[in-house]
C-alpha cells in the first residue's frame, strides 16, 4: 500500500533519528546503552538544534520511559553543563505522543495515545506545522512498514554491538533513499541524513 499517492506536497514530515553502532543496533544485547551513545558537547549541541525544529514527537513506551530523565533537569542538576540544561528546556516544551497499551499516565508535555499509530500518523502528517520525529525501534518499525518515514537521520558511533533492538526492521520491500547530508564529529560519530527518493 503507498501512502503517498496524491500526497499534499506541504504534509509533515516525520524523521527517524537514532545514534546507532557500526553494526546497526540502537542499543546491546540487554538492552543497555552504555557510553557508546552518550554525545559529548558538540554532538548534544547539535541535537538540541535538530529537536528544537520539531513540532512534536512520538515515542513508544520504552523511550518515553528514559526520555522521562529529562522532566525537572533543571531543579535536579542545575550545574549540569549549559547544553543539557538547553535540551532539558526544549525537550520539555516540546509536545510528545506516547503510544503504549500498558501505561496509565504520563508527564510533562505528553499525550497518552491508544489510536493506532499508523491512522494517527498519517493523519497528523496531512497537519500545517513543523517536521515530526519517531522514537523507539518497534513504533518506528512499524511506522517503517507503512512508509511514513521520510527521512532517516542516523548517527553512526564507532562501535561494534554484536547484537542487540536493531535500528531497521524486516521490510517486505526496498526503500529507496538518496543522502542529503553528512557531518563526522570530534568523537568519531558520523551523521548521515537520507530521505526518501
Amino acid at each position: 500500500m503507498d501512502t503517498h499517492k496524491g500526497e499534499n506536497p506541504h504534509m509533515r514530515k516525520l524523521i527517524y533519528s537514532m545514534t546507532l553502532s557500526l553494526d546497526g543496533y540502537i542499543s546491546g544485547p540487554r538492552g543497555e546503552h552504555d557510553d557508546w551513545a552518550v554525545p559529548d558537547e558538540q554532538l548534544h549541541r547539535f541535537h538540541n538544534d535538530q529537536v528544537a525544529a520539531l513540532g512534536g514527537h512520538l515515542l513508544g513506551r520504552r523511550l518515553y520511559e528514559v526520555m522521562t530523565y529529562w522532566e525537572g533537569f533543571e531543579e535536579r542538576e542545575p550545574d549540569a553543563p549549559r547544553y543539557s540544561l538547553e535540551f532539558a528546556r526544549i525537550w520539555q516544551k516540546l509536545p510528545k505522543i506516547v503510544y503504549s497499551t500498558t501505561l496509565t499516565e504520563v508527564e510533562g508535555n505528553t499525550r497518552l495515545s491508544t489510536e493506532d499509530p499508523v491512522t494517527e500518523v498519517a493523519r497528523l502528517k496531512q497537519e500545517p506545522g513543523e517536521p515530526l520525529a519517531v522514537g523507539g525501534a518497534d513504533l518506528a518499525a512499524t511506522l517503517m512498514r507503512h512508509d511514513l518515514i521520510d527521512e532517516y537521520r542516523i548517527f553512526l558511533a564507532p562501535a561494534v554491538l554484536g547484537g542487540g533492538t536493531p535500528y531497521f526492521t524486516a521490510l517486505e520491500r526496498r526503500i529507496e533513499l538518496e543522502l542529503q547530508e553528512t557531518r563526522t564529529f570530534d568523537t568519531g560519530v558520523v551523521y548521515l541524513r537520507y530521505a526518501r527518493r
